[in-house]
């Protein structure tokens, strides 16, 4: 099916202007979808336009729930921007990006590492910024953007830390300008280090399975110290001795730390690429065998109707109404998803619907 992508984009960012939460939180989930699972045209296109998602001052007045889901529609939408935003300055989905001792991070040079890990750390930060307490997970909506968040942050952070393994790996053999760069980066990836592992215990408190939530390694605190003692250095100060062999044994122990985190992330990230295809299967011969009981209560009017499941009506091929994600769920049906605990559910729903538009 071809799909006219600004027009797709465009009916998104409209429906983003309605004043309901539940419209404008779906249409951000949608757009997200597309960004992650979608032809990689979407997210260029999204990139190349002037502007983004608008919802700075999003408020929905209706009801408690409105105010309090529209705190996190800003931060949503400020998140996407940032994720079309560093596309546009790099090219590519860190998210996406190969990884491993010939990833894209870990083979990049000095010059342009010093420019590209900064944009990495904006987008994490846009990331952290949601801000979201397990109490706070109350309804299927922000469950399924939590859901899309914590898939990308475990992604995203992998490229952040290959690419801080790379930086440790070139730092002595830096000038002195760039040995300045490069420490006020590791400096403030300790810093998000912490705060990925405040938002990694949510995700375990809302039913995220233990498993699936990878195990961060600090590397040792002697590291910042032969850090700066080595720019120190440079500059002229006066510095405790330190052999070579000892910076070198600092550097090889932070290393290894950081390398057993990066494949603690990958390991995690390949059991929900597996899962996904295993959840995907399921949903086919579902499907599948749904059809054939279909077919089994039709009377067969000809050995080719019997035979072949194209040949039958139309009209019998979809008996089910359209899903209008956008709507504003009744208190019948929303009840199911209101508890972090059916989190994975809500999700399930809400990807049903996304796969059928999906490229």
């Amino acid at each position: 099916m071809n799909v006219n992508i600004p027009q797709l984009a465009d009916s998104l960012f409209e429906r983003t202007t309605n004043s309901s939460w539940v419209v404008v939180f779906k249409s951000l989930i949608t757009t997200h979808h597309l960004m992650v699972y979608g032809n990689e045209r979407f997210i260029q296109y999204l990139a190349s336009r002037n502007t983004l998602f608008n919802l700075s001052n999003f408020l929905d007045k209706s009801g408690l729930q409105g105010y309090d889901m529209s705190t996190f529609i800003r931060r949503y939408s400020r998140y996407l921007n940032d994720k079309a935003v560093s596309y546009r300055q790099v090219a590519f989905d860190f998210t996406k990006v190969k990884r491993g001792a010939d990833g894209v991070m870990r083979t990049m040079n000095t010059e342009k590492l010093l420019k590209t890990v900064p944009i990495i750390q904006n987008q994490m930060d846009a990331l952290l910024d949601f801000n979201v307490n397990s109490n706070e997970l109350t309804n299927g909506v922000i469950n399924a953007a939590f859901m899309l968040l914590f898939k990308d942050a475990i992604r995203l952070f992998a490229a952040y830390n290959e690419g801080i393994i790379n930086l440790l790996e070139k730092y002595f053999d830096m000038k002195k300008n760039q040995c300045k760069e490069g420490l006020d980066i590791y400096k403030k990836f300790l810093t998000r280090m912490t705060r990925i592992s405040e938002f990694l215990k949510v995700a375990e408190q809302v039913g995220i399975d233990r498993g699936d939530i990878p195990d961060l390694s600090q590397a040792p605190s002697s590291l910042l110290d032969a850090l700066e003692q080595h720019l120190a250095s440079l500059e002229g100060k006066k510095i405790k001795d330190s052999t070579a062999a000892s910076r070198a044994t600092t550097l090889s122990n932070a290393v290894s730390s950081l390398a057993s985190t990066g494949l603690s992330l990958t390991k995690v990230d390949e059991r929900e690429k597996q899962a996904a295809l295993e959840e995907e299967q399921a949903r086919l011969k579902a499907l599948k065998e749904q059809r054939l009981k279909e077919l089994a209560k039709k009377p067969h009017t000809s050995s080719t109707t019997a035979a072949s499941p194209v040949s039958t009506a139309a009209g019998s091929i979809m008996t089910t109404p359209a899903i209008d994600i956008f709507s504003t769920p009744s208190s019948s049906n929303s009840s199911s998803c209101c508890h972090p605990a059916a989190l994975p559910v809500c999700v399930g729903k809400m990807y049903s619907y996304l796969e059928s538009i999906r490229k």
